[in-house]
């Protein structure tokens, strides 16, 4: 009987071995063919694709547990009833994970972000590389890796810098007060303008931001496509400055003009002659030379101490010796 039981045994744990290694094996090829045959599809958004091969795979390793434990006698009813208990423990415990799985969902439908898309969420921003069922990867302007969790995503204000086709560039400058301010409006319009990155619809403007308090800040605004703009805003950028200069007018650095009344101005006068009269301290070197007089001096007066000290010393030895 025992060697009948442990041959038994022996066969359904090989069974059930061989099943889960068979099993393990063709969810991974699985996803992988899922994944090849979704890589070129067109009808399939990007950033579904290595979603479709994870569901796949899990799938498929679900009914290669239940086919394993059904090896060792557990009826299915059984393991259904153990998986929701289970499920419901782990729902409870993981409740911060499950936010991240539903997060992931909702990106997924809504579709906010979009793998190859630069987009700021909360406090990362970066390029979207892939979205799974709890992470968002990202990769930053400077080449960071970054795996943020789908809640915090999706619970916070999404923006998409590569969404809309066009965006619209600002270029901002400051002239001198005394500066044409038309002549240089019409001359930053005609500079955005004549940029070939620029779009002609919406046709380009100028006008008068802010009247700071040393410049007058001009705005310069046109549209480019989202791929040209930052080439484009460096570079208007750059020609703003040098162009702006070689045509004569002024950028000018901050300052400001200060007004003195009659009062102050007579007690300024007042004080910088005061210190005009005020004696000055000695030079340096007679300053050293009494410095190093007093140096030398010093030893002499101890010397008097000393001597000083001695002959009150003989002073009392004498008297001591007379009343004796």
């Amino acid at each position: 009987m025992i060697r009948a039981f442990a041959l038994g045994m022996g066969i359904q744990i090989l069974s059930a071995i061989i099943i889960l290694i068979v099993g393990w094996w063709v969810a991974g090829k699985a996803a992988a063919l899922v994944r090849r045959a979704l890589k070129n599809a067109k009808f399939v958004d990007s950033t579904l694709k290595p979603l479709a091969a994870s569901i796949v795979q899990y799938t498929i390793l679900v009914f290669v547990i239940i086919a394993v434990l059904s090896k060792f006698g557990v009826e299915t009813t059984s393991i259904i009833a153990v998986l929701g208990a289970a499920g419901l423990a782990i729902g409870l415990a993981l409740q911060g994970t499950l936010s991240n799985i539903a997060s992931g969902v909702m990106i997924l439908m809504l579709r906010p972000l979009r793998v190859d898309e630069f987009v700021s969420a909360g406090s990362v921003s970066g390029t979207v590389v892939e979205i799974t069922l709890f992470t968002t990867l990202m990769k930053t302007a400077d080449g960071v890796f970054i795996s943020v969790p789908n809640s915090q995503i999706w619970n916070s204000a999404i923006t998409n810098y590569s969404r809309n086709p066009t965006r619209r560039l600002d270029i901002k400058v400051g002239i001198a007060y005394d500066d044409d301010v038309d002549a240089a409006l019409e001359f930053m319009k005609n500079l955005v303008a004549s940029d070939t990155r620029v779009l002609a619809e919406p046709a380009p403007m100028s006008f008068v931001a802010n009247l700071g308090e040393s410049s007058v800040d001009i705005t310069a605004r046109g549209w480019a496509n989202t791929p040209d703009f930052w080439a484009a805003f460096w570079d208007l950028s750059r020609r703003s400055k040098t162009e702006l200069e070689a045509a004569g007018f002024t950028i000018p650095f901050p300052q400001r003009d200060l007004h003195l009344k009659a009062d102050s101005a007579d007690a300024l006068s007042a004080a910088m002659q005061a210190k005009a009269e005020a004696p000055k301290p000695a030079p340096r070197a007679r300053a050293t030379a009494s410095k190093a007089k007093a140096k030398t001096a010093k030893p002499a007066t101890s010397k008097t101490a000393e001597e000083g000290i001695g002959a009150d010393a003989d002073s009392e030895k004498t008297t001591g010796e007379t009343k004796a």
